[in-house]
């Protein structure tokens, strides 16, 4: 799956669960550009997790800041299922 189809389905999950209207790109800061408060990130990783039938690594969750770290886990835990 590439980044784009990844960062597709990412905005398909925001606009269905979150309300996002806008285009996404990479660079957006999930806090500051998007406004998510605790309860949307969680809401936003457990239906990204349900999408990609992954499990977003702990140490993921924390380091994710920008809609591109989170394309890139999502790629990783995909890579990880493959693997395992």
């Amino acid at each position: 799956m590439t980044d784009g189809e990844i960062l597709h389905a990412i905005a398909e999950v925001g606009r269905e669960h979150l309300g996002w209207d806008r285009d996404m790109t990479p660079q957006l800061h999930l806090v500051e550009d998007l406004h998510l408060d605790s309860v949307r990130l969680l809401t936003l990783a457990i239906e990204v997790e349900n999408r990609f039938q992954i499990c977003l690594d702990e140490e993921d969750e924390f380091g994710i800041e920008t809609v591109g770290d989170l394309v890139a886990a999502v790629k990783r835990g995909l890579a990880a299922t493959l693997d395992g």
